[in-house]
């Protein structure tokens, strides 16, 4: 099966592997014992950006998330981010061995980057967004940000130049915002779902 064709199915059974090969990474690294991971054959070869997000509980309280607009190995790039949003996005503490129970990974897979004509060209809920303006500020939202957290497109973009820790407003730097839109594939694993995984593998 080719890159094309797996991407388009979310429910491809070799991206499922994908949150597995997350999970393995992580418990690994917590546990300090190697757990036997594959790999999908299928995807070895691909390149991908991507963002991992780890997440807490039913209400998936963000827990840490962090990726690379990189078109790298896509295993690389998974097991590298798979930790370092575990362990190194400066909002929060490392996760540890005990949280791992309630754990959910979610997997952004980036695809069809495009150069906006202006900061309002995107869709919320089909577009992530990249803004950079004034060389120094730069920032990201994944596409699911906006409609998990009911903003328009005004709020989504004042939020982001926050998250750019601009110290002004949205409208002192609209009309220098260079925007880059792109969409992604959500994939998605509780911790309970990776077990029974597991169990009946």
């Amino acid at each position: 099966m080719d890159s094309s064709s797996v991407i388009e199915d979310p429910n491809s059974p070799d991206l499922k592997l994908l949150c597995i090969y997350a999970f393995d990474t992580l418990i690994s690294a917590l546990s300090k014992e190697t757990i036997p991971s594959v790999f999908p054959e299928s995807l070895k070869s691909k390149k991908f950006p991507l963002f991992v997000t780890w997440t807490t509980g039913p209400s998936k309280n963000l827990r840490g998330c962090i990726g690379t607009f990189k078109s790298d190995n896509l295993e690389k790039n998974l097991k590298n981010f798979a930790l370092t949003a575990a362990f190194e996005d400066p909002r929060f503490n490392p996760i540890k061995l005990s949280e791992v129970k309630n754990l959910n990974v979610g997997i952004s897979l980036l695809t069809n980057f495009e150069k906006a004509k202006d900061c309002y060209d995107w869709e919320i809920g089909k577009h992530g967004i990249q803004i950079n303006f004034l060389k120094h500020y730069h920032a990201t939202f994944l596409p699911e940000v906006p409609v998990e957290h009911k903003m328009d497109k005004e709020t989504t973009l004042r939020e982001l130049v926050m998250k750019a820790m601009y110290m002004g407003d949205l409208e002192d730097v609209k009309d220098k915002i260079e925007l880059t839109r792109y969409q992604s594939i959500k994939l998605f694993m509780s911790y309970e779902q990776y077990c029974a995984f597991k169990k009946n593998k």
